[in-house]
C-alpha cells in the first residue's frame, strides 16, 4: 500500500489534466441532471408565467451580448420554451446592439421547434438606439418606438401585437441582463411608470445587487447565473445547457475535492516521499541565461562569475604614520 501511495504521489500531472478535461467534457455532451434545489426567486418567475392565460403578451428583453452567453443564453432558451408551451404571444427585443444577432438566433430557433410563425405567434423587434429612452417611448407608443420589426415589417400590421399599443397592455416583462441598460432600467423607466409585472435574469456576479429589488417586490422573481438557468430547466422538465453546465461544474469540483483527499491520505501512508515539480533525471545547471538552453529545472542563477572565499583582513600593526605610508 505504501508503494502504491508513493507511485500515485509521483503521478504525472498531465494525467490529472486529462481527468479534469473528461469530467468537464462528458457532462457537457451528455447531461446527467444532477439534483439541484430550486430557489424561491426562480420559482416565482415560473409560477407567474404559468398563471398567464393563453394569448397573454409576454415581453422578453435580451439585454446581453455574446460575452455573457454561457449564463444568459440558457435562460433565454428555457423562458422561450415555457412561453411557447403556454401559447403566449411572445414579443422579444434587445437594448444591446452587440447582442442583436444572437437574440434573433435564439428566438427564431426556439420558435421553429414549436412551429410558431413570425408576426403571428411571436415578434422580434430587434434593437433601437436610446437605452432607457426606448423603454419610455414604448410605454407611450410602442409602434412609435419600433415602427418596424427587425425584419422590416410594420409593427402596426403584426397580428401578434394586435391590441398592444404600449407597455400598459403587456402582461409580463422579463429582462435578461448583463449590465446597464437592464433590469434596473426596466424597473425605473418601465414598471414604475406603466405598471406591468417585471422579472429578471442576470449573471451570477450581478444577482446579489438585485436582491433588494426582489425583497421589496419591485421585481417578482430573479434568475441568477448558470445555476438559475439550470433550476428553470428543471421546472419545465428540460435538459439544456444550464443543466449541462452545472453537471460539468459539479463533476469537476468532485474530482478536485477527491484528489485533495487522496493526496493527503497517500502522504500519510507514504511519509518521506519526495515529490518533484521537475524531471529528477535532468542535471541541475548553473550559469547565465546566455549560456544557451539547458534542462528545465525551474531554477535560475546569476552570471557564472566564480565566487571567492571570504577572508579576514590582515591585522594592522605599527604606528598611524606607518600605516598611512
Amino acid at each position: 500500500m505504501r508503494g502504491l501511495a508513493g507511485k500515485l504521489l509521483r503521478l504525472d500531472r498531465r494525467a490529472i489534466f486529462v481527468l479534469i478535461a473528461l469530467a468537464t467534457l462528458i457532462p457537457l455532451l451528455y447531461p446527467v441532471g444532477l439534483p439541484i434545489r430550486v430557489s424561491p426567486e426562480v420559482k416565482r418567475v415560473y409560477d407567474h408565467i404559468e398563471s398567464l392565460p393563453a394569448g397573454s403578451v409576454f415581453l422578453l428583453s435580451l439585454d446581453f451580448d455574446p460575452a455573457s452567453k454561457p449564463e444568459l443564453y440558457p435562460m433565454a432558451v428555457a423562458l422561450l420554451n415555457h412561453a411557447f408551451r403556454r401559447d403566449l404571444r411572445v414579443v422579444t427585443m434587445t437594448l444591446w446592439v452587440t447582442g442583436t444577432g444572437m437574440a434573433e438566433k435564439v428566438v427564431s430557433g426556439v420558435a421553429s421547434e414549436y412551429g410558431k410563425r413570425r408576426g403571428l405567434d411571436y415578434a422580434f423587434l430587434g434593437y433601437s438606439p436610446g437605452g432607457a429612452n426606448v423603454i419610455i417611448n414604448m410605454g407611450q407608443d410602442l409602434n412609435a418606438a419600433f415602427p418596424a420589426d427587425h425584419y422590416g415589417e410594420r409593427t402596426a400590421d403584426l397580428p401578434v401585437l394586435g391590441g398592444v399599443r404600449s407597455l400598459r397592455q403587456v402582461n409580463y416583462v422579463v429582462s435578461l441582463a448583463a449590465g446597464t441598460p437592464g433590469v434596473e432600467s426596466w424597473y425605473v423607466y418601465g414598471k414604475e411608470k406603466y405598471g406591468f409585472e417585471l422579472g429578471g435574469g442576470v449573471t451570477a456576479v450581478i444577482a446579489p445587487g438585485l436582491y433588494p429589488f426582489l425583497d421589496t417586490g419591485q421585481i417578482n422573481g430573479l434568475i441568477g447565473g448558470l445555476r438559475g438557468a439550470a433550476e428553470y430547466e428543471i421546472l419545465i422538465g428540460m435538459k439544456g445547457k444550464g443543466m449541462a453546465g452545472m453537471d460539468a461544474q459539479s463533476a469537476t469540483h468532485f474530482i478536485i475535492i477527491g484528489l485533495i483527499l487522496l493526496c493527503n491520505l497517500f502522504y500519510v501512508l507514504a511519509p518521506g516521499t519526495v515529490v518533484r515539480s521537475f524531471d529528477p533525471s535532468a542535471p541541475l545547471r548553473t550559469g547565465s541565461a546566455q549560456d544557451g538552453p539547458g534542462p528545465s529545472t525551474g531554477l535560475r542563477t546569476g552570471p557564472s562569475t566564480p565566487l571567492r572565499p571570504r577572508t579576514e583582513p590582515d591585522e594592522v600593526t605599527g604606528s598611524p604614520d606607518e600605516v598611512t605610508r
